[in-house]
């Protein structure tokens, strides 16, 4: 695992927003960072992609021990009147793309270290599974890489389209970065080429209708299946809660509501508890440990509120709006500094459960929404 300078090519922004990523640059400074790549041996993809198809594994028990236990869904900070919904949800397996990002810790020496699991609202995703393959076939084409994104989500769209109404909603905010803008478009991109007819909507123009029983879109029609780039635990929070519970009964949410156990980072002292010891995880509780740790809010989004303790003290923290529910407490691995001030972190993507590709984001101690995304290759 080799960081190597590049050339970026002289025309690069126009070649990504052609590709739909115009949320490029941050402050002037490049978001998707071509300067720069990494290189994998064969073997060191190989071990990212059994360790992200064993955590998926772990994930699968430690939902069930979740879902069995009314008192854990309330230490995940779960409202109760929604916990029966997820327990359904969870034994229905409704369609879903079942897809997410593990956010891994790995020097190319020791097995990767989850550090979570981004599987309800993850983005980076078009970067992974498009620009950086264009961007690969364009400067190194005789060498490889690891993804197999797109056509994974394609085909999986595919396979639950029997199963889908005739059309599917796509909602979001309307971010001013245009991060969940980016993502949404390209996942419908992914439907439609699936052969699924699908239409957009802010989240803040979903409406209930009253008389129907049911969500509608800003022409009155009716919701039949929703993919949405919203939290589930904002969903739950929102003044149509009480609609939102009613419509589960048959209005299809993609991705379902089971989601909001995997992507609390609850899960991971639940994980540690279920499989201590394991090589792929970090040492994680609800208390304050003793050793050098990382403080997680169970929710938060992009590293808001994280805090970095070693010897006592706090060396590195972020801003945020979270942490009321709690904190985990996860042990400190120390990433490899590639270069001065730069610590990457892998992102294992999944689709249908299975290890799809990865990509790799830089930023200091805590990876918060300013990373740099870096595209990679496989060599030797």
């Amino acid at each position: 695992m080799i960081r190597v300078a590049t050339d970026p090519r002289a025309d690069w922004q126009a070649k990504v927003e052609a590709e739909g990523l115009i949320w490029h640059s941050v402050d002037g400074r490049p978001y998707w960072d071509e300067s720069v790549h990494y290189r994998f041996s064969a073997a060191q993809i190989a071990e990212i992609e059994g360790a992200t198809a064993e955590l998926y594994r772990l994930f699968l028990a430690a939902g069930q021990a979740i879902v069995d236990d009314p008192a854990l869904l309330d230490r995940f900070g779960i409202p109760a009147p929604f916990h029966q919904a997820i327990r359904d949800a969870w034994e229905a397996e409704p369609p879903a793309l079942n897809y997410g990002r593990f956010d891994l810790g790995y020097d190319g020496a020791g097995p990767p270290k989850l550090f979570e699991f981004n599987c309800d609202t993850p983005t980076s995703l078009l970067e992974a599974a498009v620009v950086q393959w264009s961007w690969k076939e364009e400067r190194f084409p005789h060498l490889d890489q690891y993804t197999s994104l797109h056509e994974r989500l394609v085909a999986k769209w595919r396979d639950i389209a029997l199963l889908l109404p005739p059309v599917v909603h796509f909602a979001h905010v309307s971010d001013e970065a245009g991060e969940d803008i980016v993502t949404t478009s390209y996942l419908r991109d992914t439907a439609e080429a699936a052969g699924i007819t699908t239409v957009p909507i802010l989240v803040d123009d979903l409406g209930w209708d009253h008389d129907r029983r049911c969500f509608v879109d800003l022409a009155e029609q009716r919701i039949e299946a929703l993919f949405k780039l919203y939290p589930w635990e904002w969903l739950t929070a929102e003044a149509f809660a009480a609609p939102l519970l009613e419509s589960l009964d048959d209005t299809l949410w993609i991705e379902p509501i089971w989601k909001m156990i995997w992507s609390n980072k609850a899960i991971l002292a639940i994980l540690w508890q279920l499989f201590p010891g394991h090589p792929n995880l970090l040492p994680a509780s609800f208390d304050i440990p003793e050793g050098d740790a990382v403080a997680k809010p169970l929710l938060a989004r992009e590293g808001a509120n994280v805090s970095i303790r070693q010897n006592g003290r706090v060396v590195a923290e972020a801003a945020g709006d979270y942490g009321d529910e709690g904190y985990v407490y996860q042990a400190l691995y120390r990433l490899p500094e590639t270069a001065p001030g730069c610590f990457p972190v892998i992102g294992s993507w999944l689709v249908d459960g299975e290890p799809a590709g990865i990509g790799i984001r830089e930023d200091g101690l805590i990876t918060g929404n300013t990373a740099r995304f870096v595209p990679h290759v496989i060599d030797g």
